[in-house]
């Protein structure tokens, strides 16, 4: 066995003397789960609300620091992962079973985000605007929030968390986070790489609870006037719920929910391509991202051979133990497990499944061919295609988070499109088309946030906009600049030098003009 962590909600400076008390989470590598990862001690609601008054506490001193300097510590967390890049992995493979190589690319995303926000330290920018009076001048500055409280799913345990913490803290605010119960190793080690960088304890806080007590908690403190900003990653169902409560205490939350996301294959797409595509976002990582591959929706003409092509490289891919060179590993963890039998049991006697020789847990007895591992040692599932997805399917219409992906056809791109925009959501969309009008026309019709040309739904670089409409979110972006509006306020400067009281829209100056004056006969015939 492992080495194994005990862990418990950091609060700071002045650490409340009872920080637990909700009972006593075990954290287990899911791809072994004899492998304790840490023993996670969980709080009550009143450990949100003891963190959210520190937080209040300390923001004001940290938002006095000047925002270069706040753009040094950045620069300093994003040093500080860098060079505890190959631990930091190595942790989340062990904790939710990603494979190596895409824990690496997830470390380096959080590099990539510091790299990109030290700059905005020194571009906090407002603006000096014209008055209509004389003698007078306009501002406009960058203010931060407050505090915000940050809820974080544990598929991506360290970069989607890192798109919240940087923006925030280089903005002045405090933060307190709370992450997945089944990703806390790994929320610890980010959180302590922050603390080493120079964001003082207080300003940024880890605590432990679970849903019921998060929710709980947060409602007290928004009661209480000590949040002022909510982010949240996770599912649609609890997103909603977050949403309307911020919404009772006239907040607009940050929230980044499920994706129900299409790939559209026309006629005339490179097949080779968007297998390949289709096999990374649609497997990769087991299905567990928001930004998974949900359904094909393929062209008539192509759909045999394009399905007939993805199920051979289904099969031949390796699944297994995440240190290996695998397409992907087991589940997150048991609820994931249990959701995804859930999700197995919807499938019905029209639906063929494809790519693998059966359905269900890998097991000595429901073996997997080409199995990298002990499968009897961990949660892993065979992959499903499933051909001859139906719009009225439970797979169709909701998002699965797991390795499944249904195919269906199309008739024309219209089709296709009103087909990709039918569940709902509107996180990421892909098309595989060597027509440039295609693509342009998807792009108009689709409702994601994030659309693909000739590349998978997944994958997000950290100068873009992330976020998606509909399900999937409430229209707020993470990620470049446009997630400094999620964590500050504009604030106008109003300053008048002329010594005297000048009312807008009254005192104002105006110049008529001559509106009876016509061109003369020798002008207007020119």
């Amino acid at each position: 066995m492992s080495v194994q962590a005990t862990l418990s909600s950091v609060i700071g400076p002045d650490t409340p003397e009872v920080i637990d008390g909700g009972g006593e989470y075990l954290s287990k590598n899911p791809a072994n789960l004899d492998d304790v990862v840490a023993k996670v001690a969980l709080g009550t609601p009143e450990t949100l609300v003891a963190a959210t008054e520190q937080a209040h506490r300390a923001q004001k001193e940290w938002a006095q620091v000047p925002a270069p300097v706040r753009g040094r510590v950045i620069a300093g967390l994003g040093r500080l992962v860098e060079a505890n890049k190959e631990s930091l992995a190595r942790l989340v493979t062990r904790e939710i079973g990603k494979p190596y190589a895409e824990a690496l690319g997830e470390v380096q995303e959080i590099v990539d985000t510091c790299d990109f926000f030290v700059g905005e330290g020194r571009r906090l920018y407002g603006q000096t605007v014209p008055s209509e009076m004389p003698d007078k001048q306009l501002f406009t500055f960058r203010v931060p929030v407050g505090v915000a409280v940050v809820i974080t799913a544990g598929n991506f345990p360290v970069a989607v968390p890192s798109w919240y913490l940087v923006p925030a803290l280089l903005c002045g605010n405090a933060v307190v986070w709370k992450p997945a119960e089944y990703a806390a190793g790994a929320a610890r080690a980010l959180a302590e790489l922050a603390w080493k960088a120079g964001v003082p304890k207080g300003v940024l806080n880890l605590v432990y609870t679970d849903g019921e007590a998060t929710f709980k908690g947060l409602e007290a403190s928004l009661e209480a006037g000590t949040v002022n900003k909510v982010g949240f990653t996770g599912s649609s169902a609890v997103g909603t719920r977050v949403g309307e409560l911020c919404g009772r205490h006239l907040q607009n939350p940050c929230l980044e929910l499920g994706g129900k996301n299409p790939m559209i294959v026309t006629e005339d797409a490179d097949l080779d391509l968007a297998v390949e595509g289709a096999l990374f976002s649609g497997w990769g990582t087991a299905g567990q991202r928001c930004t998974s591959l949900g359904n094909l929706i393929v062209h008539r003409e192509v759909k045999d051979e394009f399905t007939s092509r993805l199920d051979a490289a289904l099969r031949a891919a390796t699944v297994g133990e995440p240190g290996g060179d695998v397409l992907f590993g087991p589940m997150l963890d048991q609820k994931f497990a249990d959701n995804f039998e859930s999700i197995l049991d919807t499938l019905q006697p029209h639906h063929t499944p494809l790519g693998s020789d059966s359905v269900g847990r890998i097991t000595n007895d429901n073996p997997r061919k080409g199995f990298h591992g002990d499968a009897g040692a961990g949660l892993y599932y065979h992959p499903v295609l499933v051909d001859g997805m139906r719009t009225d399917d439970h797979i169709f219409r909701n998002e699965t988070f797991g390795p499944i992906v249904g195919v269906t056809t199309c008739e024309t791109l219209d089709e296709a499109i009103e087909l990709g925009n039918a569940p709902g959501y509107g996180l990421s969309a892909a098309i595989y088309t060597t027509d440039p009008a295609k693509a342009f026309r998807f792009r108009q019709g689709i409702g994601a946030g994030m659309v693909s040309v000739n590349n998978s739904t997944s994958g997000a670089e950290a100068h873009l906009p992330f976020g998606g409409n509909g399900k999937s979110g409430n229209g707020s972006r993470q990620s470049g600049i446009w997630v400094l509006d999620q964590f500050t306020r504009w604030q106008s400067l109003n300053w008048d030098f002329s010594g005297k009281l000048q009312k807008a829209q009254m005192d104002v100056d105006t110049v008529e003009p001559e509106m009876d004056y016509r061109l003369p006969p020798e002008l207007g015939q020119l």
